[in-house]
């Protein structure tokens, strides 16, 4: 699971060169408009979530991936699986995040339904979705997860959604 290739995307394992786009996607207000605390603002910050995501392959095996268009080498965005307690239960937690000129291109659910068909027996697999984050419920709905109930994640009501 390394390294998943969808027909338009190659979906691979992070690395520490993946640092200037982590930031960048990260730290651009208009990838956090439904993110309750904000862009990230230096790039320490962004290193120690990267430094997390490096973590997460390293002691479990499985982890975000780097997004790229399957002829290009920038990253188009990052997302996965990463286990997770999440409402008391351990889970597979689905992320996705795209810079800007990606959006509405489909890669999001082409992302979304590689990871949903590489986690189907490794666990649960849930989406915590803002309540107000309408983009990302419909990329959920499209690829089969539904609402299950809503939740206090990070303070705010989110919905979360199960494959």
């Amino acid at each position: 699971m390394e390294v998943v290739r969808t027909a338009r995307l190659v979906l691979s394992r992070v690395t520490p060169d993946d640092l200037p786009a982590v930031h960048e996607i990260h730290s651009d207000p208009r990838t956090n408009v439904y993110n309750p605390d904000g862009p990230i603002v230096d790039l320490e910050s962004s290193r120690a979530m990267l430094d997390l995501w490096l973590a997460d392959w390293a002691e479990r095996g499985l982890g975000y991936w780097a997004v790229r268009r399957a002829d290009e080498p920038e990253v188009l965005g990052f997302g996965g699986l990463r286990r997770a307690v999440i409402g008391g239960d351990e889970v597979l937690n689905l992320y996705y995040r795209f810079r800007p000129s990606a959006w509405g291109h489909g890669y999001a659910l082409e992302l979304v339904e590689a990871a949903l068909r590489a986690g189907k027996e490794l666990g649960t697999v849930v989406a915590v979705i803002r309540d107000v984050n309408e983009p990302s419920r419909r990329v959920a709905e499209r690829a089969g997860m539904h609402k299950d109930r809503t939740i206090s994640y990070g303070g705010v009501p989110s919905d979360l959604y199960v494959a």
